[in-house]
């Protein structure tokens, strides 16, 4: 037989305590050996001191009597986690017929009656039944020892001398002691029994918790590397995205022109090489988180799914505070800009208002929306396009817009590569800007072209370090 698995412990419902291990068997039956060793021991003792002596028919239990009375008290014993109220009801029967036919013993016999009444409230599997158990028996107990008291009060010569005279009767004080004496010894193999009970009780639900915590990290460890591969996505989406487009625009324009301006051709060769690098240099960043040991892959994971991968400023430092995949920023904004006007698409950027420290969170995310937005633009806005990037900071938030001219293409226009790039990137900037707490405006303007504006509330290097 091996040990069962705890049971749940749940609000409201009665918690049953398992069945015991082989190990807790086995130190049962160990422990009514030890006792029916001790038992037989002491009546043996009391038998030569001449206490419980007789031939059956007198006041004493003849030897066999005895015992049977030893095994009948103490080997029950190695059944009593299986079995507890069965081996408690017996065991108080057999220390009842001890004491109604002497049989020798005074002294382990009561130590068997303690534990059988204890085992009820600890191992117990219904605490009714339990209580029910040894209410029966205590009441049986006291019922006995108040016949007792009465009984032998008219054997004057079983009792001490009770002539003296006082202001409490000798026999009053004899009772109480009798009384006291039983109310410690129930009562303490009551108290402890639940005592028992509770403590393994507490086990449980302290193994629950701990069971229910482990399985707590383990899902929230699945869902950071899940938050984690999305962002990747986003970033791989974004820089592949930019960088292709760009190189696109500028293979084309070198194609025409080759052959009657071979110096803009160069320039648009060099367009290309260097966009090229900016994409494999963002992409090694990327790759470099992936890449990390398992336990620093691991914190930069939850970092970065909870949204504390560091801060950045936005007043012009090109170097993160802390680690992260890209040194992008609204710091590099007009590196941006600048990109695309020399790809083809006339571009402008304004700031309004100053910069202050924002989150690295907040810092990527508005660059790559406003990179996505204007990859967008020369995707699909024609090329007579322009486009201007505004950036308004204030007390409360940081506010990015892209807007441009030209013509709206709508679904049915599209391929559906296009259309569903474009679907792509605009459920990646809801992400973003979901993510960072903010508020995302986008589509076609009523006066030709098109919008592209999301607010971010301001999370100052103080409050994400707090």
């Amino acid at each position: 037989m091996t040990a069962n698995a705890a049971p749940p412990v749940v609000e409201g419902i009665e918690w049953v305590r398992p069945r015991p291990g082989r190990r807790a068997l086995r130190n049962d039956v160990i422990l009514a050996l030890v006792l029916a060793a001790g038992t037989a021991a002491t009546v043996v003792l009391y038998r030569i001191a001449g206490w419980g002596q007789g031939d059956g028919e007198g006041g004493g239990a003849p030897w066999w009597g005895s015992v049977l009375w030893v095994a009948a008290m103490t080997l029950p014993l190695a059944a009593r986690r299986l079995q507890p109220e069965l081996v408690a009801l017996v065991a108080s029967a057999t220390f009842i017929v001890g004491g109604i036919v002497p049989v020798g013993d005074a002294l382990f016999s009561n130590i068997c009656l303690f534990v059988a009444i204890y085992t009820v409230g600890a191992w117990g599997r219904s605490r009714r039944r339990a209580t029910i158990v040894r209410g029966v028996i205590v009441a049986v107990m006291f019922g006995w020892l108040f016949w007792g008291l009465i009984y032998y009060s008219a054997v004057q010569d079983h009792l001490p001398d009770f002539s003296r005279e006082g202001t409490v009767s000798p026999y009053l004080a004899y009772g109480l002691i009798n009384v006291l004496t039983n109310l410690l010894y129930f009562g303490g193999a009551w108290y402890f029994g639940d005592t028992g009970y509770r403590s393994a009780r507490s086990r449980a639900e302290l193994e629950q918790r701990t069971a229910e915590l482990a399985s707590e990290r383990e899902r929230t460890r699945a869902q950071a590397v899940a938050i984690e591969r999305l962002r990747i996505a986003r970033e791989l989406h974004d820089v592949v995205a930019h960088h292709v487009s760009v190189i696109g625009v500028q293979a084309g324009a070198a194609r025409r022109v080759l052959a009657k301006d071979p110096d803009a051709a160069a320039a648009a060769l060099s367009s290309i090489e260097s966009s090229a690098r900016d994409a494999v240099d963002e992409l090694h960043g990327l790759l470099g988180t992936l890449r990390g040991d398992a336990e620093t892959g691991s914190v930069a994971v939850l970092d970065h799914a909870l949204g504390l991968a560091g801060t950045r400023t936005g007043s012009g430092d090109d170097e993160p505070a802390t680690t992260s995949t890209s040194t992008r920023g609204i710091a590099r904004l007009d590196d941006l800009v600048a990109e695309c006007a020399a790809g083809g698409l006339p571009t402008t950027l304004s700031i309004v208002g100053d910069a202050v420290p924002i989150s690295a969170v907040v810092d990527l995310s508005a660059y790559r929306i406003v990179q996505e937005a204007l990859t967008n633009v020369r995707k699909h806005a024609g090329a007579a396009a322009t486009a201007e990037v505004r950036v308004r900071w204030s007390d409360e938030s940081v506010e990015v817009e892209v807007t441009n001219t030209g013509p709206v293409l709508r679904p049915s226009s599209e391929t559906a590569t296009d259309a569903s790039s474009r679907r792509l990137g605009q459920v990646g900037m809801r992400e973003r800007v979901a993510a960072a707490g903010g508020r995302l405006e986008l589509g076609p303007r009523s006066r030709g072209g098109y919008l592209v504006r999301a607010e971010f509330p301001l999370r100052r290097t103080e409050e994400v370090s707090a």
